[in-house]
């Protein structure tokens, strides 16, 4: 992996928009069902929209019915890490980019039993597909 990338609040705001910096930076959610991934099935290759680095593929993309776009795994086990985190009143782990340290969703144990069993629930607006990859 590349070496962690680390810029100022005024660095990141000036180049995502508002909601890319609220879900990445401020930890927040865009709301289910309003991704523009949650269905997409062109074959490619996920990538942080921060400092797109490659996160996700779509053949491990599968449709969990919860509205945001489900991978039962990252890229490489290195692209992503996972922190505890506890905010809403719920114990959930978090998922951020590895090189960048965006919020990207979160990692539930209910996924496909026959693959991973993890569901990588992942924002929308955190990613940027690149087709044919």
């Amino acid at each position: 992996m590349r070496s962690k990338i680390h810029k100022s609040d005024a660095e990141w705001r000036e180049q995502l928009t508002p909601e890319q910096y609220r879900v990445t930076r401020e930890k927040g959610t865009e709301p289910a069902f309003s991704g523009k991934y949650h269905v997409s099935d062109e074959h490619g290759i996920y990538h942080c929209v921060c400092c797109h680095a490659p996160l996700f593929e779509n053949e491990h993309k599968f449709n969990a019915g919860c509205g945001w776009p489900s991978f039962d795994r990252p890229f490489t086990p290195k692209c992503v890490e996972e922190h505890t985190d506890t905010s809403h009143g719920m114990q959930r782990t978090e998922v951020t980019c590895a090189r960048c340290d965006a919020h990207l969703g979160h990692v539930f144990p209910d996924g496909p039993p026959e693959t991973t069993g993890l569901r990588y629930c992942i924002n929308s607006v955190a990613i940027e597909f690149h087709a044919g990859e």
